[in-house]
């Protein structure tokens, strides 16, 4: 099996129909399995069981979080490769062949992601360099109008987003990587999310377990798919999130994880 592409499902069954579309109506030309873990959302995922029966559904008995749901379904996956996609996305057939190509072909990068695009493609920003403490306030208060080129550095903004380039992280919406990586000293680095991280900081996680073993994460803009992107913790006012959002919460909780785990930096 060359691939295998996981979709986590929560509440999110015609997100999820569209996303099985793009992937079955044009796929790519690989030996590929596609598996979707159901978070304990509670959605009716029995038409889609039956439009696509190849398809391994997989149950979980209660929300395990973007990570814990991804990892359940790497721990049920043959490929050799593993293909992490949101069930927001529309995945195009011929980005999936390029990533997988590139990543065959370089092994010093152990992750690779595409140029996101908004439904209207116009760019989405989804590579970062990683973030400082105050990276997340800056974010979400009037503070980033205050230190906008901190804010703008971390973002990426100056960088063109047309040129393959080795970053910190990647969003994790679409990320690729090999299920087992032979490193140089002989060892085999098995890449799993951190399930400490319910929601969020899961992706730039991983980006650092990949660089703690010497691996580059590249952002590659010849694949592009489009993510319909909605930041669902920062539908409320900074000061009232954290009372009304739990998304919002959870974001917080992850950061101080994060930064636990990976020591401070101002």
């Amino acid at each position: 099996m060359d691939l295998s592409i996981i979709i986590v499902n929560y509440h999110s069954r015609d997100q999820l129909a569209s996303c099985l579309d793009s992937l079955f109506c044009n796929p790519p030309s690989l030996n590929f399995e596609v598996i979707v873990v159901d978070n304990n959302s509670g959605d009716d995922l029995s038409g889609l069981t039956k439009l696509y029966p190849g398809t391994k559904f997989l149950y979980s008995g209660r929300n395990l979080g973007m990570g814990g749901g991804n990892n359940l379904g790497i721990s049920q996956a043959f490929g050799t490769y593993i293909l992490v996609i949101n069930p927001d996305t529309i995945i195009n057939a011929l980005a999936i062949e390029i990533m997988v190509e590139y990543l065959s072909r370089h092994l010093t990068v152990g992750l690779v992601g595409p140029k996101l695009l908004y439904p209207d493609h116009s760019l989405q920003m989804s590579c970062a360099r990683f973030p400082s403490f105050f990276i997340p306030l800056l974010r979400r208060t009037f503070l980033g109008r205050l230190f906008s080129k901190q804010r703008d550095w971390f973002l990426m903004n100056n960088f063109d987003h047309q040129t393959i380039q080795a970053v910190d992280w990647l969003m994790g919406s679409c990320l690729l990587f090999k299920k087992e990586i032979k490193l140089p000293s002989g060892e085999i680095f098995r890449p799993r999310f951190d399930e400490r991280y319910f929601m969020y900081f899961e992706d730039i996680d991983l980006a650092r377990e990949m660089k703690a073993h010497g691996l580059q994460v590249v952002y590659n803009p010849q694949a592009s798919i489009i993510h319909n992107h909605q930041r669902q913790s920062a539908r409320y006012p900074w000061y009232l999130a954290i009372f009304l959002n739990p998304l919002a919460r959870e974001h917080i909780f992850s950061w101080i994880k994060y930064f636990r785990k990976w020591k401070f930096k101002i």
